[in-house]
């Protein structure tokens, strides 16, 4: 009767201890949809995404276990959409790249639970010469 209590014990410590740590890795986070568009509208699909948390402005020191996602590639669907699963709010860079448009690249400070942001590509400008 004494091994089990003590089992019980340590069982309901182990539990208390996953508990906390999972409460310290699961800080606020954020789910995003990423629209890629042309200057006219039109969807640009297959346009590489790159989003990664930089840094959290409201708690600096709040740190994030292994098991969250701070870096996220992906590619647009058909209609230029990227979803993004849960990243942990804060600043967040997000880069996006396709052929035959200028490469993108904002930082935008994320506290919502749900955040919708449209991007749209340009066509490359001609190159000058200095001489």
């Amino acid at each position: 009767m004494r091994n089990r209590s003590a089992c019980l014990l340590v069982l309901v410590a182990s539990l208390a201890g996953l508990a906390l740590s999972i409460a310290w890795a699961a800080g606020p986070t954020t789910e995003l949809e990423i629209t890629v568009k042309t200057p006219g509208g039109h969807a640009i699909d297959r346009a590489e995404v790159i989003v990664r948390w930089k840094a959290n402005a409201k708690h600096p020191a709040e740190r994030y276990s292994k098991a969250v996602s701070t870096t996220f590639e992906m590619r647009t669907n058909q209609d230029g959409i990227a979803k993004v699963p849960a990243i942990p709010q804060g600043s967040i860079l997000i880069q996006v790249n396709a052929k035959g448009y200028q490469t993108y690249g904002h930082v935008f400070d994320v506290y919502d639970d749900e955040k919708a942001i449209d991007v749209v590509l340009n066509q490359p400008q001609q190159q000058y010469s200095a001489h």
